[in-house]
């Protein structure tokens, strides 16, 4: 069977896999704290004042239609969770509905994707971790804590480390992991409601006011500055939600967790829905408790926004408590993802897509190697890039995913109306629609450099799957497992 024709078997995917399984021993607890951890982090605690500054004080509507693309492709990303329940997340739903090369640039995608998720979250960690440090006293020299962008800087020295420690949180095991995390999160979300609760009282309309300064904005034609010449920079509200979006995704670091779900039938779309509607809900308040407190212009460029808008309140106390937690529970981020990304090579390398020496599980249940080898790369990257160009290539590799299941859900509910679906999203042309064009109109809205870099990591990707993935593929081996 040619390469171009081949595509998995959606019944294949219910059975085991070579080679030792991951160890069922989450359940919709432990998946909802994973989602919230995933989604509440460097998005809201400081991409609020990127969007801010793009947009305005409608950095709100850029809240909401981040957050309803986002919560159609949970939709999406539900129903086919819980019909698939393996560890591959989307590149498994694209391998079994779309076939191996659009499963292969999916996977690609979501790699550079998770990897760079880890690399963002960890310079905000650290931007957070250094002001925490500074509010106590301790100043640490500019070379160790920025990366060469910056005047002075050589290495993020705290971003590196984080990931360190949270890596080998990872290799104790999954469950014990899990539970660490569900206790982040609480501090996390009760860091949040605290600021509202401050933030409030000092609430004043005339900050959102003028409301929409750089307009609503629109996508510009694909790979506009390579094709005219010219820079092209996007501001205005579309701009703004293409990087805020940012702060919604994580909800997908939940499917990757099916193989080591209980009850994925059930626990999956309770994770993946549930955590959609927290994270929605707590955002739009957050940024409009933010927005109403100060003007933008005072906190749009900080790396630690509420944190600021606490200490200009004159609430140092609340502020360093802010940061603290930030300090404290923003590494549920960097655990979620670095959970989702070596599930995502696990699934690749499975498929004879990898090298199958990638898909070695630890004595404790967890793919010990490609966890380490994840972690290597992702700190060089935190080490020295700058916080808004890993979060801009993060979400281009993000709306490819989400633009695939979108697809997914389409073509599967036209192909094969009639198989078992656990969960069932409504609507399901309407939100096949949204999920698709929402995440087109956010990739075009994204810088023109974003979209070469992106363009490249898949034609350096589309090479490496001809050379040799297409031949080593496990279908290429066993065609009587293709769909």
């Amino acid at each position: 069977m040619a390469f171009w024709n081949r595509r998995k078997s959606i019944d294949a995917l219910h059975q085991a896999s070579d080679g030792p399984r991951l160890k069922a021993t989450l359940s919709w607890p432990h998946l909802l704290a994973l989602g919230v951890g995933a989604i509440v982090g460097t998005g809201i605690l400081t991409l609020i004042g990127v969007g801010a500054g793009l947009a305005g004080p409608a950095v709100m509507i850029s809240f909401a239609l981040a957050g309803l693309v986002c919560a159609c492709a949970a939709l999406a990303y539900a129903e086919l969770s819980t019909m698939m329940p393996q560890a591959g997340s989307a590149y498994a739903y694209s391998y079994a509905v779309l076939g191996e090369v659009i499963a292969w640039v999916v996977g690609w995608s979501l790699i550079l994707e998770y990897s760079l998720v880890v690399s963002a979250v960890a310079v905000g960690w650290s931007g957070y971790a250094v002001g925490f440090l500074t509010g106590l006293g301790i100043d640490l020299p500019t070379a160790l804590t920025v990366g060469p962008h910056v005047a002075g800087g050589v290495v993020n020295l705290p971003a590196v480390a984080i990931i360190g420690l949270v890596t080998g949180l990872l290799l104790l095991g999954t469950r014990e992991s899990a539970t660490l995390n569900a206790v982040l999160v609480v501090i996390k979300v009760a860091a949040l409601i605290g600021f509202v609760a401050i933030a409030l009282p000092a609430f004043d309309a005339a900050n959102f006011t003028p409301f929409m300064p750089n307009g609503f904005g629109s996508p510009s034609l694909p790979f506009a500055e390579a094709i005219t010449g010219q820079p092209v920079v996007q501001t205005g509200v579309i701009a703004a939600a293409a990087i805020i979006f940012f702060a919604f995704y994580g909800f997908d670091a939940i499917s990757t967790a099916a193989e080591e779900t209980k009850k994925p039938e059930r626990d999956l779309a309770i994770g993946i829905v549930g955590s959609m509607v927290i994270c929605t809900a707590l955002y739009l308040v957050v940024a409009a408790a933010a927005i109403g407190a100060r003007p933008v212009a005072s906190f749009a460029a900080s790396p630690e926004p509420l944190a600021l808008i606490l200490r200009e309140m004159g609430q140092g106390t609340a502020a360093q408590w802010i940061a603290a937690s930030a300090v404290i529970a923003l590494p549920t981020v960097l655990l979620a993802f670095l959970f989702g990304q070596s599930r995502i090579f696990l699934g690749m390398a499975r498929d004879g897509l990898l090298p199958t020496s990638l898909a070695k599980i630890s004595s404790r249940g967890v793919p010990a190697v490609v966890t380490v080898f994840t972690a290597i790369v992702v700190a060089a990257l935190a080490g020295v890039m700058r916080l808004d160009e890993l979060a801009s290539l993060a979400n281009a590799g993000t709306l490819a995913a989400f633009a695939a299941v979108g697809v997914c859900l389409i073509v599967l509910r036209l192909r094969d109306p009639g198989r078992e679906r656990k969960f069932r999203a409504p609507l399901f042309w309407l939100v096949g629609a949204i999920t698709v064009v929402g995440c087109l109109v956010f990739f075009f809205s994204l810088q023109a450099r974003t979209q070469l870099y992106f363009l490249y990591w898949n034609i350096g990707g589309l090479v490496i799957y001809l050379l040799w993935s297409a031949k080593n593929a496990r279908l290429a081996k066993h065609p009587e497992q293709a769909g």
